[in-house]
């Protein structure tokens, strides 16, 4: 078990962790969540005692990470990938950190197994791929067999095979009894995989709890009610009657409604009485990267801006109609309020336009689309851009080449030997 108490960190004037305290109990998957310069980093630094805290203790198992005996056959680690030597071999590489250790050899070949690297063992880890890399520090953490294991972005640079590999290695892990403390930003896959969450912003504890928990305690449940499209009138009466009953009502792009404090039950029993029929009426619990940012929206030091683009606008030329901006929704920006899902056309969830064949929309009406996405006029007929002309269509003369142009190399003859007979 890793135990933090009153953990605090300064550089100079700056506080990367303050008086952080939790516990990251052995059986499970303990997600290590954050903004960037949270502290994460520098909180597992001084959980292997790679930096000192300024205050307070961390200990695994009840010691510090230097008064462990022989610490890697019992605490394995992915701080960065890139700790390896260039020149090394994947192979020599492990086995360098099995000799120190007092790891047999054999070790070495059964994790280059495990993480999918024994056909490249004998190659020289400055050509790995960054996912390549990311397997070799997994296998380094998983040399000494250890209860205790740390890692800090475990998938970056994996493609989805191994996305899911590292999913069901920590999974795997944690179902043994060990004690395996990940950090990523990846809040899709971190829902796939904790079973805990701790949460530090700006260096100090903002929660420590079960993913279930986190997301009731940090989001609002909401039902989405849709009407028919082509009957606007229904929908304002069913606003205004779930509204007196105490609900709050927000519209969406796609003309849905969102509606809180109001169980499903309720709201179908206002529809009937007044009358109005229903297309959608759906129960939605925020995901864990909502939750996430709505706890951490007063923690996040970087924040972007929106690009002005100023003195780089090109004009529009007389006559063009500037493109159409996105209006703003109702109830942007107010608590409780996220992102709605994607639009819904005709009724059908997720349709698109009918595009043409490089993704230019067709114009309704419209006759069959060019060779290159213009629609062609209408009552004319397809033409094939490939197909030859005919024969009582004259062709156009060439140009004549200016007199400076130089003379173009004869064709060289391809014709087959028999042919030439």
């Amino acid at each position: 078990m890793i135990e933090a108490v009153g953990l605090t960190k300064r550089y100079g004037a700056k506080t990367a962790v303050y008086n952080l305290s939790f516990q990251v109990r052995p059986g499970a998957v303990t997600g290590f969540l954050g903004p960037n310069g949270s502290g994460k980093s520098t909180t597992m630094r001084m959980i292997l005692g790679l930096d000192n805290p300024t205050s307070g203790q961390v200990t695994i198992g009840g010691f510090p990470y230097r008064r462990l005996p022989n610490a890697p056959r019992q605490v394995g680690a992915l701080l960065d990938a890139k700790a390896v030597h260039g020149g090394r071999s994947a192979r020599n590489h492990l086995l360098s950190l099995a000799q120190l250790s007092g790891i047999p050899a054999r070790r070495v070949d059964e994790v280059l197994g495990v993480v999918g690297l024994q056909d490249v063992a004998k190659k020289r880890s400055k050509g790995f791929s960054l996912g390549m890399g990311q397997r070799l520090g997994i296998a380094a953490a998983l040399l000494g067999d250890p209860q205790v294991l740390l890692f800090d972005e475990p998938v970056n640079g994996l493609d989805p095979e191994g996305i899911l590999w590292v999913r069901n290695l920590m999974k795997s892990l944690a179902a043994e009894g060990r004690t395996v403390f990940v950090s990523s930003h990846l809040m899709s896959e971190m829902a796939l995989t904790a079973d805990h969450l701790i949460v530090i912003g700006r260096g100090q504890l903002l929660a420590d709890q079960s993913i279930k928990d986190f997301i009731s305690h940090n989001s609002a449940d909401f039902a989405r009610v849709r009407t028919p499209d082509t009957e606007p009138q229904q929908r304002e009466k069913l606003t205004a009657a779930l509204t007196e009953a105490g609900g709050q009502v927000l519209p969406e792009q796609d003309g849905a409604l969102r509606v809180t404090g109001l169980p499903l039950p309720r709201i179908s029993d206002l529809a009937h009485s007044a009358d109005v029929r229903l297309w959608e009426l759906s129960p939605h619990q925020a995901s864990l990267e909502e939750a996430y940012m709505r706890m951490t929206q007063g923690a996040v030091d970087y924040r972007s801006t929106v690009d002005q683009k100023a003195g780089l606008q090109q004009q529009l030329p007389p006559g063009a109609v500037p493109p159409p901006q996105q209006l703003p929704v109702a109830g942007q920006g107010q608590p409780g309020w996220y992102a709605p899902l994607p639009p819904q056309q005709g009724g059908q969830p997720f349709a698109m336009p009918q595009a043409g064949p490089y993704g230019a929309p067709g114009a309704p009406g419209a006759g069959a689309p060019g060779p290159y996405g213009a629609p062609a006029a209408p009552g004319t007929a397809d033409v094939n851009p490939y197909a030859q002309a005919p024969a009582s269509t004259p062709a156009p003369a060439p140009e004549a080449a200016p007199e400076s142009a130089p003379t173009p190399a004869p064709a060289a003859d391809l014709t087959k030997p028999e042919d030439a007979r």
